[in-house]
C-alpha cells in the first residue's frame, strides 16, 4: 500500500509551508499526485443604513478573499515549480471559509491528508478536530512548530484494542514498514480472563510483523496521570518522531466537555501525529 493520492489542507501562508514541507516529500517518496486546498468565505451581504445591501462591502470583501486565495495558490505552485509531481491546485468557497471542512467531498477520495495542528485559540488556523472527525479517510497533521520530519524513523503506536486504533495501525502501514521501529504503547491495559495484561498488544504486534515491521511493545501504567499526558512523555523519553493514534474512541461528546487524547495531540503535541477513525 502506497498514499497514492494526497490532499494538503492549506488555510494560510503560515500552515501553507509547514504542510508543503512535509507533503511534497511525502508525495515525491510515494510518487503521489498531490492536491492542494484553500478555501474562503463567501462574502455575506450587510445591509445599509438606507435598507439596501452593502455592495461596496460585499466587492471589498469578495477582493480580499480573491487576493488571498491567490497568495495560497502562488506558494503552492511556488514549492512545486522545480519538482517533476503530478500536482493540482483547488480554489474553494463556502460560508465557512474553513478549507477543512469545505474540502471534506475531495479529502475522502485520497489516500493521505495533511493538514497543519491547530494553534491554541488561533481563529485562522483550519478546524481539523473536525476533519479527522469526518474525512473518512487517515489524516497527518504536521506541529505548528519545531523541525519537519517525513522520514519517520521512530513511530509510536498507542494501542487501546478499539476499532479506531486498528484502522490507524493499518492506515499508517507504509510509515510503520518503512521505520526503523515501532514502539506499541498499551496503557492501563484491563485485566481480563482472556488475556493477562502483561500480553497486551501481542497480537497487533505480530500482525505488523507479519507485513515486515520492527515491532516492540511496551505496557504503561498511567499511574494518576492523564492517558495523554503519558503519551506525550514516552514519545519524549523515546525520541518518537510519529505518534500513530485512532481518533475519537470516546464520543466526540465527552470530547469537547471534558477534553481528551485526541484534542490534545491535534494542538500540542511536538511531533507528527497519524490519526484514523
Amino acid at each position: 500500500m502506497r498514499f497514492k493520492t494526497i490532499v494538503a489542507i492549506l488555510q494560510n501562508e503560515q500552515d501553507a509551508e509547514r504542510v508543503l514541507e512535509c507533503a511534497i516529500p511525502l508525495a515525491d517518496r510515494f510518487q503521489s499526485h498531490l492536491i492542494g486546498i484553500h478555501a474562503e468565505a463567501i462574502p455575506i451581504p450587510y445591509t445599509s443604513a438606507t435598507g439596501f445591501p452593502d455592495t461596496e462591502f460585499l466587492q471589498v470583501s469578495a477582493d480580499v478573499n480573491k487576493e488571498r486565495a491567490e497568495k495560497l495558490r502562488a506558494v503552492f505552485l511556488r514549492h512545486l515549480e522545480d519538482s517533476d509531481l503530478s500536482f493540482e491546485w483547488r480554489s474553494l468557497e463556502s460560508f465557512s471559509g474553513d478549507s477543512a471542512l469545505t474540502g471534506i467531498p475531495t479529502v475522502r477520495t485520497a489516500d493521505l491528508i495533511i493538514a497543519a495542528q491547530r494553534e491554541s485559540g488561533g481563529d485562522s488556523s483550519a478546524d481539523v478536530d473536525t476533519l479527522v472527525y469526518d474525512a473518512g479517510r487517515p489524516v497527518l497533521v504536521v506541529p505548528h512548530s519545531g523541525p519537519l520530519v517525513t522520514s519517520f524513523k521512530h513511530v509510536l503506536l498507542a494501542w487501546n484494542g478499539s476499532k479506531e486504533a486498528a484502522r490507524a495501525a493499518f492506515d499508517a502501514l507504509p510509515f510503520i514498514i518503512e521505520a526503523e521501529k515501532t514502539d506499541i504503547v498499551v496503557i492501563d491495559p484491563p485485566d481480563t480472563l482472556d488475556e493477562a495484561p502483561e500480553a497486551a498488544g501481542a497480537e497487533i504486534a505480530a500482525a505488523l510483523s507479519r507485513h515486515g515491521a520492527t515491532v516492540s511493545v511496551s505496557v504503561l501504567q498511567s499511574g494518576g496521570h492523564s492517558v495523554d499526558d503519558v503519551i506525550q512523555t514516552r514519545v519524549a523519553e523515546t525520541g518518537a518522531d510519529l505518534l500513530v493514534l485512532g481518533a475519537y474512541s470516546h464520543s466526540w461528546l465527552r470530547q469537547l466537555l471534558f477534553g481528551g487524547v485526541t484534542r490534545t495531540v491535534l494542538r500540542t503535541l511536538p511531533v507528527a501525529a497519524f490519526l484514523s477513525r
